[in-house]
């Protein structure tokens, strides 16, 4: 029994070693330096895109960001722009190619050659897939596939021109595993890891580097502007808590120090977390185990609903769980964020 009971530890203290090796791999820096480039941010007005920015600004980088939203836009230029930092807003729907020429041309004209694109513009939708319609699908495909398309296209010839450049696209985890309740989500992510693998294979002998970046569960404090179908109180608490607990989610600080480690080193493909890496590496061994075992996760979730479809954001869907202290720390990520909607 003693025998036994050291050899579990000797194996438990092996796969702790490697884990810790793992971390320390894939937070090691590259040589890239963000000093001086022209780096333009989708999605940049909040969230994780905020995030990216802050950190770029610190780096001595000149910064654009795109979003819809015009007080999210200003909000974020105030303060990535407080200590001096040379910072461009515009106001574009991606999903429009004639207006994402018109901003990589307006991009290019005021700070210079785009030398990193960041395509980290994203929708989710949460619900059971007989309240999801065809809406959804097509307006997750516009933001997740077409627009990171539009804008690769927009940035390449500059790119190709000099010889260098940094394309890193915001995939998912559900781009590589497809998860209940997230069919609109996981299919359109699906499709961007597909186009970004392919660029990356044909651009790379152009010194053309694309990351793709899968991460998991991260506490941006997003998840309130989730769209939520079915039965949406209960949809957007099961969501807004996974999205909240520390074990299943990640502090969205490291992850931002990841994404940009990667872009640094010029890696293929980064996979965020470690709930994500065990899922995607299962996934990829026993495919079709994880499609039962998530088939079983479904059982739990809550059930379609005859008046499911009406579209409703997360910070419609509140109730008292989404508001107790189980989902504090994503209710703190969203006044770090610049997450907060006009009703808070």
């Amino acid at each position: 029994m003693k025998r036994k009971s050291r050899k579990n530890w000797l194996v438990a203290a092996g796969v702790g070693a490697l884990v810790a090796a793992a971390t320390v791999w894939s937070n090691r820096r590259g040589s890239y330096d963000l000093e001086g480039k022209v780096i333009l941010i989708t999605g940049g007005s909040r969230g994780l895109g905020l995030l990216l920015a802050r950190q770029a600004v610190a780096e001595g980088a000149k910064v654009a960001i795109c979003a819809r939203d015009a007080e999210e836009l200003e909000r974020a230029r105030e303060e990535l722009s407080a200590g001096g930092a040379e910072v461009m807003t515009l106001q574009r729907d991606m999903t429009n190619a004639e207006e994402v020429r018109t901003l990589v041309a307006e991009v290019q004209a005021k700070l210079g050659p785009i030398d990193v694109l960041v395509n980290n513009a994203g929708i989710i939708t949460a619900g059971p897939i007989d309240n999801v319609d065809l809406r959804d699908y097509q307006e997750s495909m516009d933001t997740h596939f077409w627009a990171p398309l539009h804008t690769m296209h927009a940035v390449l010839p500059s790119m190709r021109k000099r010889g260098e450049g940094r394309i890193i696209n915001i995939a998912s985890v559900g781009g590589k595993v497809a998860v209940p309740h997230l069919a609109a989500y996981s299919a359109s992510k699906f499709a961007l890891v597909g186009l970004s693998e392919a660029f990356r294979s044909e651009l790379i002998q152009q010194g053309i580097l694309v990351t793709t970046v899968c991460p998991g569960l991260m506490r941006t404090g997003s998840a309130r502007h989730a769209i939520v179908k079915g039965q949406h109180k209960k949809e957007y608490a099961w969501f807004t808590i996974a999205d909240s607990l520390p074990v299943l989610s990640m502090n969205a600080e490291s992850a931002t120090r990841q994404i940009w480690n990667a872009c640094r080193r010029g890696e293929a493909e980064v996979i965020l977390s470690l709930p994500a890496k065990l899922l995607a590496g299962f996934h990829g061994l026993f495919p079709g185990t994880t499609a039962d075992v998530l088939g079983w996760v479904n059982r739990v979730l809550p059930e379609p609903d005859e008046y499911g479809y009406e579209r409703r954001h997360g910070y419609e869907s509140e109730s008292d769980l989404t508001k107790s202290w189980v989902t504090i720390p994503n209710r703190r990520a969203e006044r770090r964020n610049n997450e907060l909607t006009s009703d808070r």
